[in-house]
């Protein structure tokens, strides 16, 4: 029996989610390698290292170690240190999950050694240029021979593009994989109790879109419309490092700041871990983002989310989920905030093939076609 090598790809936050249950999954089958390669886009205690122990991921077997940078450095280091690990490995297929600098960069390193790309969550579109991470999806998909989509859109926009349907896949949302198995893990949580509030008594809030927290009036229109909520309800703001720098840069402490100064019933911490977010995100009675896969988690759990954007690259979350798009105007984000606090909740239904069995279906349809 012949072993095929895949090389699989996280950088950042969002990719950790996606690579566990596929890293589980892989070990079912003795026929794959799978060597987990971490480009180190992320790289502090809580925005990696927790998440790879809290969620099972085994210890990467590379760490490129890339570090910030503008997007273009970035990118640049990525290909730069990822070329060498291929020519090493020499795998059979890179795996490469989600949206941002490290999914793009490994992607192109690895067609232009002619090695093929699996590309896991592929098909969304915000039609938005403006945002970097769907250039990057844009890309990728263009040069991906396996494309696993998360939504039915997703296989739409993608054959709308020329793609190919024998290489669409339509398998579900391997986040999902990962939040239900996790989510009792998660209910057993003291971070409610930690934090001083109750369940279904308060606002989760994340930010970090750059054309939310780099801009200084829309941002601080929003940190406005949030310290005008936090006079309703106790409101959590898990504080993302760029965030929590824009708000020193611009100066915004009359509205909100690195914790010294904060409104009352506004609590400003770090950046969390999966399982507190999990149950923070579980219990909350709304939640205000402009983070793309927490968007999907709220549909799962149920809570009401409104997503601080003009766009979504997931409308399923809103045609059949929890999520409500309302932009970054003030006004807006209130009227809408009250709106769904008013009714006290907002009916939604489980996505198909949102199952947690993804993950499965993936790893069948390459080991299919590989072996």
């Amino acid at each position: 029996m012949r072993l095929f090598k895949i090389v699989c790809v996280v950088g950042a936050r969002p990719n950790f989610m996606k690579i566990a249950p596929l890293m589980r999954e892989f070990e079912n089958y003795p026929e794959i390698e799978a060597v987990l390669v971490h480009t180190g886009q992320h790289f502090d205690t809580v925005m990696s290292k927790l998440f790879f122990q809290e969620l099972e991921i085994p210890a990467p077997h590379v760490n490129l170690e890339v570090g910030s940078g503008s997007h273009a450095i970035q990118t640049a280091k990525i290909m730069e240190k990822f070329e060498p690990v291929l020519m090493k490995e020499k795998p059979d297929l890179v795996l490469v999950v989600g949206d941002v600098n490290s999914t793009l960069g490994c992607a192109l390193t690895a067609v232009k050694l002619q090695i093929p790309v699996a590309h896991v969550e592929a098909g969304l579109r915000s039609f938005d240029r403006s945002m970097p991470e769907e250039i990057n999806r844009v890309l990728t998909d263009a040069i991906s021979q396996y494309l696993f989509t998360t939504e039915r859109s997703a296989d739409e926009n993608l054959l709308k593009e020329g793609v190919a349907k024998e290489k669409i896949h339509f398998v579900g949302n391997v986040m999902i994989d990962t939040l239900l198995r996790h989510k009792e893990r998660a209910d057993h949580s003291d971070v409610l109790s930690r934090l001083q509030v109750r369940k279904k008594s308060y606002g989760l809030v994340t930010l970090h879109r750059p054309s939310n927290v780099d801009d200084g009036d829309t941002f601080e229109g929003i940190l406005s419309a949030l310290k005008e909520l936090s006079r309703k309800m106790p409101i959590i703001f898990p504080c993302h490092p760029r965030t929590r720098e824009r708000i020193r840069s611009f100066n915004f402490s009359h509205d909100i700041d690195d914790g010294t100064n904060h409104p009352k019933n506004m609590t400003i911490v770090e950046p969390l871990g999966y399982l507190d977010f999990l149950k923070l995100m579980a219990d909350a009675r709304v939640v205000l983002t402009d983070s793309g896969g927490i968007q999907e988690e709220t549909t799962i759990v149920g809570t009401p989310c409104l997503t601080l954007r003009e766009s979504t690259e997931r409308p399923v979350t809103v045609t059949e989920g929890t999520n409500i798009v309302v932009g970054t105007n003030r006004e807006k984000i209130l009227e809408k905030t009250f709106e769904v606090l008013s009714k006290n909740s907002l009916k939604g239904r489980i996505p198909e093939l949102w199952d947690g069995k993804a993950s499965e279906r993936i790893v069948k349809v390459l080991t299919d076609s590989l072996c």
